[in-house]
């Protein structure tokens, strides 16, 4: 998985698979405890809200939401489909392949090349 290969310095790839499956795992009881939510922005891309920077130890929505998707919590799960529904649309792969993201928990969207996406609200 990309977000698994994205070590730090002097870090193996077996240090950094820990950490990526220690954020899944904030997530996964941040959800249960009611602090992180999910959000769908309106192109598909997939935003947590709720998950400081500093927990997020350099991994992205996008490889959090692919961990989830193959062994998270099924209540994790649920919540990101409670998200689609809200949002009216599902997460598109394509969308997360072309990297589109949010800083701000899916307040503002941008690309992989940084240009704005307004969910109108």
């Amino acid at each position: 998985m990309p977000c698994d290969t994205r070590l730090k310095p002097k870090q193996t790839i077996q240090q950094r698979i820990a950490e990526v499956r220690n954020v899944v795992d904030r997530v996964n009881q941040g959800v249960a405890a009611g602090r992180i939510k999910f959000k769908v922005g309106p192109q598909g891309a997939i935003a947590i809200d709720g998950l400081a920077d500093a927990d997020r130890d350099g991994v992205t929505d996008a490889c959090i939401y692919r961990r989830i998707m193959v062994s998270g919590s099924a209540l994790t799960r649920a919540a990101i489909a409670r998200a689609e529904q809200l949002a009216g649309k599902p997460v598109s792969r394509q969308v997360l392949g072309h990297g589109t993201h949010s800083h701000d928990g899916g307040r503002t969207w941008h690309d992989g090349h940084n240009e704005k996406f307004s969910d109108g609200q």
